[in-house]
């Protein structure tokens, strides 16, 4: 069955852990997951990063709260206001071809609601996607990538994170936009992407107690830990 899962408000260790107990207990099937933030701005940083130049640039914004390694790839991402949503699904495509194909779905939806986008079409070196940029942690809102969706003034509005499980597929979003959490245009805009790219409905449905408990068992054994946010 392919839900819309709703879930309590979790800290951003809990939101991780949420995610990959998700693939780890519905591989098969199609998830959609908005986030439920308890209080304060968390950040969030790709699997591959440097923990040392992460935190530099956490100094350098004089940023104080929590931070945790991503499952998934890509840069830090600061999650104050934004709307920050999960996918997990069975594709086998390459991933930079889910990201296209997901993208493209999302900037159509939300034209269709009057929020005008664009997708970042320049094509980078390599180099501009790995985890370290000159020794500095990679930041996924400063430095877009290819099919990263930008606002008319050209500042990025929507990336993402994929890890490819096997046959099943974690995509892990942000869309940076003032009201994203507040304004139901954009949770709307993102399950029509998800309609439309997976040909499929979801049915609404709340994270049973059980599945809580795993993913705040698994944030306190794993995503909390030093070893896991120290390990690179």
């Amino acid at each position: 069955m392919n839900l819309l899962l709703s879930a309590p408000a979790l800290n951003v260790y809990e939101q991780m852990a949420l995610d990959e107990s998700l693939v780890r207990t519905r591989p098969e099937e199609i998830t959609l997951r908005f986030y439920r933030w308890t209080d304060g701005p968390a950040v969030t940083f790709g699997y591959s990063q440097f923990v040392r130049e992460v935190q530099k640039t956490l100094t350098e914004r004089s940023f104080l709260g929590p931070y945790a390694r991503r499952p998934t790839g890509g840069g830090v991402v600061f999650h104050g206001d934004d709307l920050t949503f999960s996918l997990v699904f069975t594709s086998a495509d390459r991933p930079s071809e889910i990201y296209k194909k997901f993208h493209h779905f999302i900037l159509a939806e939300l034209a269709a609601r009057g929020v005008s986008s664009l997708p970042f079409d320049k094509a980078l070196p390599a180099s501009a996607y790995a985890p370290s940029v000159n020794h500095t942690a990679n930041a996924c809102f400063i430095n877009p990538v290819e099919n990263d969706l930008l606002a008319a003034d050209g500042h990025k509005i929507l990336g993402g994170a994929i890890r490819r499980f096997g046959q099943t597929v974690l995509y892990q979003g942000s869309l940076q936009v003032t009201d994203g959490r507040t304004n139901p245009l954009y949770k709307n805009a993102v399950i029509g992407a998800v309609r439309a790219f997976l040909g499929t409905d979801l049915r609404p449905c709340g994270a049973s107690a059980a599945l809580i408990s795993a993913a705040r068992r698994l944030a306190n054994a794993q995503y909390k830990t030093p070893a896991w946010t120290e390990k690179f």
